[in-house]
């Protein structure tokens, strides 16, 4: 995927579309989808868009009673399996879970994640977000790799954010073991990991009719902010005083169910087909950064850049090899 790929299509879906207007004309029987984070915010509304239009749905799942008690009204044939992104041992048994029970896999959605979370470490001592918004997807797309390919034109989605314009990757100190940790530079980092995934994950795609795609859902008020207090998001200019959206940010923000519809368009629209590896927002492809770009909108051209999406990849294997 090169710069001169970020141009939107014309898609015709508004921003602010919704799940079944983006699923239209799309028929997903028999068709088999795997959603990370497919109980919770935008991931659930994801889980229950695919599942409505025939999808056969698994959602790796953390917490067990959580996800049975959030997909309990989701029609559809739904399912969970134990998965936890942290941990790799986890990741790898369930993959090895699905290999020996699903026939293909025809969508990977790369939802999960975490934003902004205080310095942890994960595995054998990733800095958290770039270990578990990246190298645990990493991990099980690598591990459910056979599947795709046993699927007619598979499509893999990977959520990455508009904060990826903030950094591109901190190829010196990825895992923040020489400088002073910044929870919003982490984030970014692992937000454009996840973009230069996609970017050279879709090649590696190519060689058998698939393609995958990153996204930014847009402005959105989920479990995600978990970790972010109210007085930071009265700050960021988010809420007001007494926890509302403020009124301009309202204007932006979308529903969960609106969230997702981006991540739907990218794993379905025809109009990709001959694509890869773009970034896309609001239900098209996203174009690159101009000096009139708003600071929610457009592609960083780091993002773009296939040589950064190689040099990931390579130090992603290095690292997963080591977990």
């Amino acid at each position: 995927m090169a710069a001169a790929d970020q141009k939107p299509l014309g898609s015709g879906f508004p921003a602010k579309s919704e799940p079944q207007d983006v699923l239209a004309d799309i028929d997903l029987t028999d068709k088999i989808a795997i959603v990370t984070g497919g109980y919770s915010g935008i991931g659930l509304e994801t889980t229950r868009a695919l599942a409505a239009k025939g999808a056969k749905v698994i959602v790796p799942v953390r917490d067990e009673a959580k996800a049975a008690d959030n997909l309990s009204d989701v029609e559809g044939n739904v399912s969970s399996a134990t998965m936890d992104l942290s941990d790799i041992a986890s990741v790898r048994k369930f993959t090895d879970a699905m290999g020996g029970s699903l026939s293909q896999l025809d969508l990977l959605i790369n939802n999960a994640g975490i934003m902004a979370c205080p310095l942890e470490r994960v595995g054998p001592g990733w800095e958290s977000q770039f270990g578990v918004n990246h190298m645990g997807h990493f991990a099980l797309t690598k591990g459910v790799m056979p599947l795709l390919e046993k699927a007619e034109a598979p499509r893999v989605v990977a959520l990455s954010s508009v904060a990826h314009k903030r950094n591109g990757i901190l190829w010196d100190d990825i895992q923040f073991e020489n400088n002073d940790y910044h929870k919003w530079v982490a984030y970014a980092q692992a937000k454009s990991a996840n973009a230069l995934f996609a970017n050279g994950l879709s090649r590696r795609m190519a060689g058998f009719g698939g393609r995958a795609f990153s996204v930014h859902p847009g402005g959105i008020l989920t479990p995600l902010q978990r970790h972010l207090p109210k007085e930071e998001q009265i700050e960021l200019g988010w809420i007001d005083e007494n926890g509302e959206l403020n009124k301009n940010v309202a204007a932006i923000f979308k529903t969960p169910a609106q969230g997702c519809t981006t991540s739907l368009w990218a794993a379905t629209s025809p109009l990709l087909n001959d694509k890869h590896g773009v970034y896309c927002e609001d239900c098209d492809v996203a174009q690159l950064v101009g000096e009139d770009s708003p600071p929610y909108l457009h592609c960083a051209p780091h993002i773009t850049e296939e040589e950064s999406a190689e040099r990931l990849w390579d130090l992603s294997e290095t690292l997963l090899a080591e977990a």
